[in-house]
């Protein structure tokens, strides 16, 4: 244990010696014998004035304000001698000083004050006062000080639960120890950060870090990072912020880079965003897409690949005893053979290697031995503190044989997402509950179906997906499919199904077994559940408080069930029901989404409301609810509402929002009648919108809005201070915010990060002041806006802005113009519409301004991709692409070609006006493990209004006549013909 390593501690006992000690006396000065006054001067200061020396005060007073820069102070020289190494060759030696009473002495003297204090009324050590501490100890040599001061820090050190030290703290201690030799400080900080790694790269000092402890602190084993992109994330903001002002431009010539990038495990990184490094860092991000992909094609041969030694450690994802999240999320390279690599003793990497090249030789029921095997070898290999894992957007992972490495891995996991995993099926779900009895919370949602219920459809036709390989878990292989979920092992109490529409009536019977723990079910646009199958879960888990129901057929039966008094044990019910007796399983509701159930009548919306007593959460939105429902609506707890295009009006509306002091989230648009009292036109103070907007702005302090028809405000002051906290807005067909409104708005809504404007007379200083003013504006979109708005609107830098939509207001826009953009902001989603003079070099600059888009929609654009579509697929993260009306140039095999370019890809939206050869083929691909629906829009040419007979020429408007729509879930391929542009 080396405490005083490198000290010269001979030059700290000479430094007295050089001082005057003639005019300090000899002891006649009322010093008592057994005591020495010390009279220290900090040798920071620079004062050339003669003064007399202050009194001596005890060292009981040394804890209050202290005189600067000298301070003379009594104290017990038998304990010094025996304290201190320092001063017993000081006091106790051979030294002029030793027989005097008054010494003087120049060092910190803060450091000095708390080695006193230490000495004869020693206090706790802390953060504040451990550094002065130690440099007093080393200083004086006070060797249990020091011993003192290790043990303190060693403790700290070892503490992971969160950062109990400022940073700012570790780096002034490294820089000290590495200046004093301090040994125990450089072995403890590194492992110390490393531990507590996601609370380090959250603080403003993480910049400040020296370059040799950040290499320390990755290299060191306990390196603990929820995701191998926050580790990335940091290394990447580390260098951008060391680089010199000269070298922005050059950044990949700092040389810190080549060591810090080479710690990152690359193959682990999600597409998207090692698709996004290559805006800043081409050379790495390029490597890192590369690499990406090429696992994408051939993942066993690249583990086979691994170098001589049999390591593995570049393919391990980081997991460590301090780990509480695993996040893979958007890693579609990611295979089951990644995931038992991470939980693998590093002397099984040669056996495994060996091992699986035999398995896939023996095909499936090898695999199936392989994991077998590995649960045996791996048992002992867990991490009980990992309470969540994201495997979201993972296509590739068998989750059968992953279900198995959850329970073996994290025995105590509590939170499980698969979001976006089309192959994720029913049957996973009742093994995960089953082999992960601690399971909590479940998110399986998926996209979406395009199809909505009001949507005439003309033909429709179903055929199975190939078969998916399911032998790659013990429960495959002994009960496929069979085994029920067991509600005695079960404590789920949140579960997120939407988008599933393959779940059935039978599912929602299995998962009604959750009675005794179910509390919060997300079923939206699960379409193939029906009123009845509804109706029964709602029966049979009635400690449900809170329920996403939109687009379903949810309708008077479940309503019922919601609102009866006699199914109910009072001793179930919630402890403010208790002295009230059995109670409405509605009146519990804490949060309810019905957006778009068209099967409620107005008798049932009446009695559904009437009974929604604490709701917090509510919407409403494209229902049957009317002015007579909504004013039997009796609640005050409202926090989020959604009564969007429904035909209620400020009668039912303002008590509601008089009544709501917590209301945050409030969104009316396409609410009509929202104008209108008893039919007739409201007047308040001359200003007939005046009626909503006082209610919102003399009862709410709003955070998310969406408003329309009867929204107008006039004066500034009238939207604050209810929207100063507004973090995204609305403002859509209804009502025309005045300019001065707009141009206010980023002193209005100071945290504004999403604003949508539908129908605005909108001005390049508008758009101009937004950008340039709106800090955090992460979403900007302008619908059918009105106006002069130039290119000049959108020539300034927006760093923040990641999602721009421009639908039919930037007819002007050139290739120059989204060149300036690409410079301007860096993009995720991009949706332009009406942009006619763009051409096919729009691609090029689009992909190569923009790798990390994730969304890309083009309408009516000109002839981008007149010559195919080829540098689009240069954008390798996109999960969203429409094309439509821009260019006849896509290529017959589009379909599978974006399935096979574009691992991420989700949703495709063509035109077949932009087909070159007449069509498009649509197979069902089982490599399209993330698709989720393809949309063809057909067109024909608009006939003559003279002669219906006679066509218009090519170059006249198309009408769309029907969208065929391809839709993949779990089980199968639905094709259908719709009589609507989707």
């Amino acid at each position: 244990m080396a405490r005083i390593q490198n000290v010269d501690l001979s030059s700290r006992l000479n430094q007295p010696r050089r001082a005057d000690m003639s005019s300090a006396g000899d002891g006649g000065d009322g010093v008592a014998a057994d005591e020495v006054v010390l009279e220290i001067t900090d040798a920071s200061s620079h004062s050339t004035t003669s003064t007399p020396p202050p009194p001596p005060i005890p060292v009981s007073a040394l804890d209050g304000p202290l005189p600067s820069p000298t301070v003379a102070v009594r104290a017990d020289r038998s304990r010094l001698i025996e304290s201190s190494s320092y001063f017993s060759a000081l006091l106790g030696g051979s030294f002029s000083e030793s027989g005097s009473g008054y010494v003087q002495i120049s060092c910190n003297l803060d450091a000095a004050v708390q080695v006193l204090r230490y000495l004869f009324e020693p206090p706790a050590i802390t953060h504040e006062n451990f550094l002065p501490l130690l440099e007093g100890a080393l200083f004086l040599a006070v060797e249990n000080l020091l011993v003192d001061c290790e043990r303190w820090f060693r403790t700290m050190g070892s503490h992971s639960s969160s950062m109990l030290v400022p940073l700012d703290f570790i780096i002034e201690v490294w820089y000290f120890a590495q200046t004093h030799g301090v040994t125990f400080v450089q072995d403890v900080c590194p492992g110390y950060l490393a531990q507590n790694f996601v609370q380090v790269i959250s603080s403003r000092s993480f910049a400040g870090i020296p370059y040799d402890l950040l290499c320390s602190t990755i290299e060191c084993p306990h390196l603990t990072v929820d995701s191998e992109k926050q580790l990335c994330e940091a290394i990447l903001f580390w260098v951008s912020a060391s680089i010199r002002p000269c070298e922005q431009l050059v950044p990949n010539s700092a040389d810190s880079q080549p060591f810090l990038f080479s710690k990152v495990r690359v193959c682990l990184l999600p597409l998207g965003f090692a698709a996004g490094i290559k805006r800043n860092w081409v050379e790495f991000g390029n490597s890192a897409v590369c690499m990406i992909l090429n696992l994408l094609k051939d993942s066993l041969q690249a583990l086979l690949g691994t170098d001589a030694d049999d390591s593995l450690n570049s393919y391990r994802i980081r997991i460590t005893e301090y780990s509480k999240k695993i996040v893979l999320s958007g890693c579609p390279q990611l295979t089951t053979e990644f995931l038992y690599i991470s939980v693998l003793p590093t002397d099984l990497d040669a056996i495994f290697k060996r091992r699986l090249a035999s398995s896939y030789s023996q095909g499936h029921s090898g695999i199936f031995s392989l994991y077998v095997e590995l649960v045996t070898k791996a048992k002992t290999v867990s991490f009980r503190n990992v309470h969540m894992v994201d495997l979201s957007k993972c296509p590739n992972v068998h989750f059968g044989a992953a279900i198995d490495w959850l329970a073996l891995a994290f025995p105590e996991l509590r939170t499980f997402r698969a979001s976006h995993c089309l192959l994720f099926q029913f049957e996973d779900l009742q093994y995960l509950l089953l082999t992960c009895p601690w399971i909590e919370e479940v998110d399986l949602s998926i996209d979406l179906s395009i199809i909505l219920p009001k949507y005439l459809i003309i033909s429709s036709r179903c055929e199975a997906r190939s078969e998916i390989n399911r032998n790659m878990s013990s429960y495959y292989k002994q009960s496929p499919y069979r085994t029920p979920i067991y509600p005695v092992f079960s404590k789920v109490s949140k579960l997120t199904l939407e988008g599933r529409n393959d779940i059935t009536d039978n599912n929602l019977a299995e998962i009604s077994m959750l009675d005794k723990s179910l509390c919060y079910i997300n079923i939206k646009h699960c379409t193939l559940l029906t009123d009845d199958g509804i109706s029964k879960l709602l029966l049979n888990c009635t400690k449900i408080h809170s329920m996403v129901l939109s687009y379903t057929s949810f309708g008077d039966q479940s309503i019922q069930t919601l609102c009866s008094l006699d199914y109910l044990d009072p001793s179930e019910s919630f402890p403010y029901h208790k002295d009230e007796g059995p109670s409405a399983m509605a009146s519990r509701l804490q949060e309810l989404h019905l957006e778009g159930c068209k099967g409620i009548c107005c008798a049932g919306m009446s009695q559904l409301v009437s009974n929604l007593n604490i709701v917090k959460s509510l919407c409403l939105r494209q229902t049957s609810l009317t002015d007579g429902a909504l004013c039997n609506f009796v609640g005050s707890s409202l926090e989020y509402l959604d009564i969007s295009e429904t035909v209620v009006s400020m009668v039912s509306l303002a008590p509601i929002i008089r009544r709501s002091s917590n209301l945050c989230y409030l969104k009316t648009t396409g609410c009509r009648n929202l104008l209108s009292e008893h039919g007739e036109v409201q007047s308040v103070n001359g200003n007939k919108y005046g009626g909503f907007l006082q209610e919102i702005t003399s009862t709410c302090c709003l955070e998310d809005v969406e408003l329309g028809w009867a929204f107008c405000p006039v004066r500034i002051d009238d939207l604050i201070p209810s929207f100063s906290k507004v973090r995204k807005m609305t403002v859509g067909l209804g009502t025309t915010i005045p300019e001065n409104i707009l141009h206010a708005l980023p002193d209005i809504c100071p945290f504004l990060e999403s604003l949508v404007l539908r129908f605005q007379v909108i001005s390049d200083s508008v758009v101009r002041n937004l950008l340039e003013s709106s800090m955090n504006l992460q979403v900007l979109c302008l619908q059918y806006c009105l106006g002069s708005l130039t290119s000049f609107g959108f020539q300034t830098k927006a760093p923040a802005l990641s999602i721009l939509r421009l639908h039919w207001v930037t007819p002007w826009m050139t290739n120059n113009d989204l060149t300036i953009l690409t410079h301007n902001c860096n993009l995720v989603e991009l949706c332009l519409s009406g942009c006619k003079l763009l051409d096919s070099s729009s691609q090029e600059i689009i992909s190569s301004g923009w790798p990390n888009l994730s969304c890309l929609n083009l309408e009516e654009c000109g002839q981008i991709t007149v010559d195919g579509i080829s540098s689009i697929f240069n954008c390798k993260a996109l999960e969203d692409v429409l094309l439509r009306h821009t260019g006849r140039g896509i290529g017959r095999t589009i379909i599978t070609d974006a399935i096979r370019e574009l691992p991420l890809l989700r949703q495709l939206a063509l035109d077949l006006c932009d087909a070159s050869e007449g069509g498009y083929d649509t197979p069902n691909n089982p490599e399209g493990k993330m698709m989720r629906s393809v949309r063809m829009s057909r067109c024909k040419s608009a006939r003559s209004c003279f002669d219906p007979r006679v066509e218009v020429s090519s170059s006249s408007k198309q009408v769309h006549k029907e969208t065929i729509v391809l839709e993949w879930n779990s089980k199968q391929l639905r094709t259908t013909v719709v009589e609507e542009r989707l």
